[in-house]
């Protein structure tokens, strides 16, 4: 017998019902939490095939038939089937593809060894994360794509396409020559195929030879943006990247990139949170189709860059209590609200657990108002991208009337 603890947050009356009639399970209604225990011996096979024709058809049938007598396999097998009844939504991409609304972060500095970093994102596979964004700048390609392999083995997934990999062209090899090349890298460092998304990093370019974490503002040159955005558009003809987009990337410098794109960003990926609400971008995006993704959620405490003013707003303090949520609920969910995708990192599974838990209650009209009031302040200036010499004279030049 295996023992199993299940959440199903969205299953329905029928599902349950199902439940109850298959396997011993407790249901407690208000929480569509499922407490049961999964006999797998031959007396029950017929109730469990009968389950898994209601929730996935013959496939699942197939798939229990073969391992009727491996019992951990067919409970990690149906516990994948019940987290499909609470999937994350999913944003239809002006490329024709689907993303998931919530992503999973791999952005820390300094970053733990691999192998734990591959241990955490396999967590977050299991807790349900289907969207994870990396970039070549984090170091993180290659513990993702071990942990993508270590979940196909374990059975928490089918194959990598049930994921959405996001990742990044960083600034030393935005060059129009370096493009394919730097997506090969990165495609060789995940052990994978594709990326489903690939995001000019920052409106940047910096001299080749210069250290990731060592530059400066003399480093940075101007950019061939009509250059870049070229090899990106081969990139995605090629197949190696589904979608592609930008990121940091201000209206105006959204306006000059779309009088010759041939293929629109899809996306373009920006800090954005209740201390840093992006209105005037949203609004241009929105009118050009480019969707939003807010990266930095929570203010990024913790980072060298961050700050408090999420995590110790008074204001979100004041509904999360109200509400009977966390605060980073409280701000997700507004994130949510407004229309954006959101990628938000935690390395800590409960909280993993909770940062997804944000899309069954809304925040009121007045809960709205009032997150409306928070003092603005955008946390990451790129101060270091600034120089008297260089292209970016200032940071009103970097983000332009967006500043």
């Amino acid at each position: 017998m295996v023992c199993c603890f299940l959440n199903m947050k969205e299953a329905g009356n029928g599902v349950r019902g199902s439940l109850s009639g298959a396997l011993a399970c407790d249901v407690d209604k208000n929480n569509y939490h499922v407490h049961f225990s999964l006999h797998a011996h031959l007396g029950r096979q017929k109730e469990l095939m009968m389950l898994l024709r209601t929730l996935t058809g013959t496939e699942g049938v197939s798939y229990v038939a073969v391992y009727m007598e491996r019992p951990f396999v067919v409970f990690t097998f149906l516990r994948q089937v019940l987290l499909t009844k609470m999937e994350i939504p999913e944003v239809l991409l002006s490329s024709g593809q689907k993303m998931p609304l919530l992503g999973m972060g791999t952005a820390t500095f300094p970053l733990p060894p691999p192998h734990q970093v591959t241990s955490i994102l396999v967590d977050a596979i299991e807790v349900g994360y289907r969207h994870f964004d990396s970039a070549a700048v984090y170091a993180s390609e290659e513990p993702l794509g071990r942990a993508v392999t270590e979940a196909i083995e374990r059975g928490l997934i089918k194959s990598r396409s049930e994921l959405f990999i996001t990742s990044k062209l960083w600034c030393t090899d935005n060059h129009p020559d370096l493009v394919l090349p730097a997506l090969k890298n990165t495609l060789q460092k995940l052990g994978m195929e594709y990326v489903d998304l690939y995001l000019v990093h920052w409106p940047v370019r910096l001299r080749k030879e210069v250290p990731i974490f060592e530059f400066s503002g003399e480093d940075v040159i101007p950019w061939d943006m009509k250059g870049t955005w070229a090899a990106m558009e081969e990139c995605c003809r090629l197949g190696l990247a589904r979608s592609i987009g930008v990121s940091n990337f201000s209206s105006k410098k959204l306006s000059q990139l779309l009088q010759h794109a041939t293929i629109p960003p899809a996306v373009n990926q920006v800090e954005m949170n209740p201390a840093w609400h992006q209105v005037k971008l949203r609004g241009f995006c929105k009118e050009k189709g480019i969707h939003v993704t807010a990266w930095s959620p929570l203010g990024a405490n913790g980072a060298f860059w961050g700050s408090l003013s999420v995590v110790d707003n008074p204001i979100l303090k004041e509904i999360s209590t109200a509400k009977g949520k966390s605060l980073a609920q409280v701000a997700l969910r507004w994130l949510h609200q407004q229309g954006v995708s959101i990628v938000v990192k935690s390395f800590n599974k409960e909280r993993m657990k909770e940062n997804l838990k944000i899309f069954d209650w809304e925040l009121t009209d007045n809960e709205l108002a009032k997150i409306k009031q928070i003092l603005q302040h955008r946390g990451c200036p790129g101060q270091s991208f600034v120089h008297h010499d260089g292209p970016y004279k200032s940071l009103e030049e970097l983000w332009d009337d967006d500043a």
